[in-house]
């Protein structure tokens, strides 16, 4: 019976590993008419949904969060390349205003980095 518990924790430490720091998110499909430089994530269930967004170099875009995780840990947003840290309030719309971005990977997430998503910009 002791060899099952410990065999049953060591399997669950591995999935809350994998979880929070393997897992690679979904990425945004370009025909979900997030055109115009706008853009729906929904925060709850410990991700972001999507949490990985495709956007164009040069534009400005429109990120609108929607928190519906109450967790203390999803009630700040932050985008530490941009310079950006925003509180989320839960069951509301935030909406964050992203300048024109060069190409490359902007990572963003909680303040734990528990949550974490990431924008992609591409030419």
């Amino acid at each position: 019976m002791m060899i099952f518990i410990n065999l049953f924790g060591i399997v669950l430490i591995a999935g809350i590993v994998w979880w929070f720091w393997f897992s690679t998110p979904k990425i945004t499909p370009k025909s979900m008419g997030e055109s115009n430089g706008k853009h729906m994530i929904i925060v709850e269930n410990g991700v972001y949904s999507p949490s990985r967004i495709n956007i164009e170099s040069g534009k400005e875009t429109s990120l609108f969060f929607m928190r519906k995780d109450a967790s203390p840990c999803a009630a700040t947003l932050v985008f530490s390349a941009l310079d950006i840290s925003e509180e989320l309030a839960v069951d509301k719309i935030k909406t964050i205003q992203l300048p024109k971005l060069e190409a490359g990977t902007y990572s963003f997430g909680c303040q734990m980095q528990m949550y974490r998503g990431e924008l992609i910009v591409s030419d």
